[in-house]
């Protein structure tokens, strides 16, 4: 079984940034699709941003765009969600997903197997 696991959320002003992280046990991450979904409240989940393993496929919501960034460290076989600029409308439950790359699928299609529990991020004055 793999077991996925986020960290790197908590409180932040409006306007500040955080960097969440993803790890998991038994793969490399390297070689699969990743998606950060996010949970608001009293709204359906939806992905905010994912990277997939070709070349090029990186993909942001537009409510992101310009402010989050999707990076792989394979050194450290980390998944990072740079969040900056961040806004009260960012506040949610963060989680991160993953999904075997010979599906062939490209990351906005990916149907995602392995999640995450959840970090909290919480944007207020």
């Amino acid at each position: 079984q793999v077991n996925v696991e986020e960290s790197g959320g908590g409180s932040v002003q409006p306007g500040g940034s955080l960097r969440l992280s993803c790890v998991a046990s038994r793969i490399t991450l390297e070689y699969y699709v990743i998606g950060w979904f996010r949970q608001a409240p009293e709204k359906e989940r939806e992905v905010v941003s994912c990277i997939g393993v070709e070349t090029g496929n990186v993909h942001h919501a537009d409510s992101v765009k310009g402010r989050f960034t999707i990076t792989r460290d394979n050194d450290k076989n980390t998944v990072y969600l740079q969040m900056n600029d961040l806004k009260a409308e960012d506040t949610g439950v963060y989680t991160c997903a993953i999904e075997r790359a010979d599906t062939g699928f490209g990351c906005q299609e990916a149907p995602y197997n392995w999640w995450g529990q959840g970090t909290q991020v919480t944007v207020a004055s």
